[in-house]
C-alpha cells in the first residue's frame, strides 16, 4: 500500500531551484534512501513535503492530497520528521521533549513513551536529564523518538548519522530498520551512502533536484552512484539549482 506520493514537486529559495519536479513514492514499511551531493535537493525535498518551505506539486499521503496543508497538520495526518542537526529544546528533560510532540490522550502517550524507551533504552536511563546534557548520539536517538510519539505512518529523516561515531550510527540506523519493520515508511536523506543504503530498500538519487535513479538499493550500480555525487555528465544534462 502506498502511504506516500509525492508529484511533480518543485521548491527553492528566493527564485532560485532547488527541487525540480521529482515524484516518487513510499509504501508501508519500505525504506527510501535519499541520495546525492551537498546542494542536491535533500533536505529542501523532505522540507517541502511536510511544508516548511513553498512548493508546487502533489503531496498525497494515505490518499489525502496535504500540500495545501500547514506542516502542523500534515504531522497530525501521520508525516513525522527529524531534521538535520537534530534540534532537540536543550532546557527541557528528555521525558518532556518526548511528551511534548505527542497528540495521544494519557495512556496512549505513556505506551507511546514506552515504545521509544524500548527502541532506544539509553533514552530511559537519561529520562529526567536536561536534553543538553545528553551525548549527540543520545540527542540523536531523541529526536528521533520526539518524531516518533506523533505516531507518524512517514518518517522523514534528514542526515541522521551527521556527527556521529561509526558505533553510534549504527545504532540510530539499526532503529531505523526498527521502525521500518513495524510498518512505518522512511525517506531517509543521508550523504553516507553506504550507511544509507545497507538500511534501505530502495535508493533514489538526486542532482541538482532532479531524481536521476530511482532503483533497488542492492542493485545500484557504483558508477552511477559516483556520478550523481561527482556531477559526471553521463547523467545527462541538468539545470542549476
Amino acid at each position: 500500500m502506498t502511504l506516500l506520493r509525492i508529484e511533480g514537486l518543485s521548491a527553492g529559495y528566493g527564485g532560485a531551484v532547488a527541487v525540480d519536479g521529482v515524484s516518487l513514492a513510499l509504501k508501508a514499511g519500505e525504506t527510501v534512501a535519499l541520495l546525492g551531493a551537498n546542494g542536491a535537493g535533500k533536505s529542501t525535498l523532505l522540507k517541502a513535503v511536510l511544508g516548511l518551505v513553498p512548493a508546487r506539486g502533489r503531496v498525497v499521503l494515505d490518499g489525502v492530497e496535504v500540500g495545501g496543508l500547514a506542516a502542523e497538520k500534515r504531522v497530525r495526518l501521520g508525516l513525522g520528521y527529524v531534521p538535520e542537526g537534530r534540534r532537540v529544546f536543550a532546557g527541557m528533560s528528555v521525558r518532556d521533549n518526548l511528551e511534548v510532540a505527542s497528540f495521544a490522550g494519557t495512556a496512549e502517550r505513556r505506551r507511546d513513551l514506552e515504545r521509544v524507551f524500548a527502541l532506544f533504552p539509553q533514552l530511559r536511563e537519561k529520562a529526567g536529564e536536561r536534553a543538553w546534557r545528553l551525548s549527540g548520539g543520545q540527542q540523536q536517538m531523541l529526536a528521533v523518538g520526539r518524531a516518533l510519539m506523533g505516531r507518524p505512518r512517514v518518517l522523514l529523516l534528514d542526515e541522521p548519522s551527521l556527527g556521529l561515531s561509526p558505533k553510534v550510527a549504527a545504532e540510530v540506523f539499526a532503529a531505523v530498520r526498527a521502525i521500518a519493520a513495524q510498518g512505518t515508511a522512511v525517506l531517509l536523506a543521508e550523504q553516507s551512502a553506504r550507511r544509507a543504503l545497507a538500511a534501505a530498500g530502495r535508493a533514489v538519487l538526486l542532482r541538482l533536484g532532479r531524481v536521476v535513479h530511482d532503483g533497488p538499493a542492492d542493485a545500484l550500480d557504483a558508477e552511477v552512484l559516483r556520478a550523481a555525487f561527482l556531477g559526471d555528465p553521463i547523467l545527462g544534462p541538468s539545470e542549476s539549482s
